[in-house]
């Protein structure tokens, strides 16, 4: 047996107000239940909450915080960070940024508690010239970005061939939120199985059809079936999210971390959101950043670009130059053409650690 932080407990003044700038900063929610003039306010972020306790006592005024928070932003600069937690209401304590890009700002919140914001994985990545990590954010925004094109097109006929594929619009989509399921599955037990995969029971819903486990109720509608694809995601997300670096589950392409099934799951949802767009006849055309980081860790043999790291992102389609990185990835998979470079006939990611190479 074992034990786990529940909550991080801190001390304050005025909980409410604190728990609110706090949830701002941290862009989680505030307890439903929490009020003005409360005793204590839960901010209820990932991992462990935070939970603000007012103890007034003037003996802790001017201390030294003996712990403290470091954060790390995940869609912006460590310095975009900072200006926008400086207009939340935090004070700049100290400046340990340093001309080369490194380092770390020492920040206050309203009642004086210390934390720091140190670069999120991107820019780090950038300043070390490494691969840029592929993170469970970027597997909440392809799902998202998925979902919220398809959703254009619930009115048209989803029982089309999704492009090029002997599947339905409808199988397709059923058979991406089976796909993000499955892997998510995969990082699930406490010990995940590194030569096969969990024992669902795979079946297609007609000869020919896809194999799923999952599938979506056709009473519920096109709205219904994308319900159960973010749903999938969110499994997903959160696997990838919660479990240790160090986890290893089998795939069929190689034992792979979550990071892996990350990519995996993102690969996905890109390539089969583009099949189905193509049977409906709307555009598709994912950030070419998204593209670059999962081409980076799954297709390292890839030609290389210039999109690295967070350049277009969340919500931001590209076309033309912009979408260079899309392309690369559309013919790493067989699916299209690219200049200077054979057609690939057959092809496999490395769904392995790179670093196990």
């Amino acid at each position: 047996m074992t034990s786990h932080v529940r909550h991080v407990t801190i001390d304050c003044t005025d909980a409410y107000r604190l728990g609110t700038f706090w949830a701002e900063a941290l862009n989680a929610p505030l307890s439903d239940d929490d009020r003005p003039g409360d005793p204590e306010a839960l901010v209820e972020s990932p991992g462990a909450a935070l939970l603000f306790v007012a103890v007034p006592d003037p003996r802790t005024k001017g201390l030294k915080n003996r712990l403290h928070l470091d954060l790390q932003p995940q869609d912006r600069t460590r310095d975009e960070e900072v200006e926008r937690l400086l207009a939340l209401g935090a004070t700049l304590v100290g400046d340990h940024r340093r001309p080369d890009g490194r380092g770390w700002a020492t920040l206050a919140d309203p009642e004086g508690n210390e934390f720091c914001v140190e670069c999120g994985a991107a820019e780090r990545a950038a300043l070390t010239g490494s691969r840029p990590p592929v993170t469970p954010d970027d597997v909440a925004t392809a799902v998202r970005l998925a979902v919220d094109t398809l959703a254009e097109a619930a009115a048209a006929d989803w029982t089309v061939p999704a492009g090029t594929l002997a599947w339905s619009c409808w199988e397709t989509a059923e058979h991406l939120g089976d796909d993000l399921f499955a892997y998510a599955a995969q990082l699930g037990p406490r010990r995940p199985p590194l030569d096969h995969d969990v024992p669902f029971r795979w079946a297609p819903a007609r000869e020919g059809g896809p194999s799923n486990a999952v599938f979506a109720d056709p009473a519920a509608g096109v709205a219904g079936l994308l319900r159960t694809v973010e749903a999938n995601g969110a499994l997903l997300t959160a696997m990838v999210r919660t479990a240790s670096p160090g986890v290893r589950a089998h795939h069929s392409f190689g034992v792979a971390d979550p990071e892996g099934f990350a990519a995996m799951g993102i690969v996905e949802t890109l390539l089969h959101t583009d099949d189905i767009a193509q049977g409906l006849g709307i555009g598709w055309t994912p950030p070419d950043a998204l593209c670059d980081r999962v081409l980076a860790r799954l297709f390292p043999d890839a030609p290389k670009g210039e999109a690295r790291g967070h350049g277009a992102e969340a919500g931001s389609g590209g076309t033309g130059a912009a979408s260079v990185r899309w392309t690369v990835l559309r013919w790493a998979t067989g699916r299209a053409d690219l200049p200077g470079q054979p057609r690939v006939t057959s092809w496999r990611w490395h769904s392995a650690p790179l670093d196990s190479a």
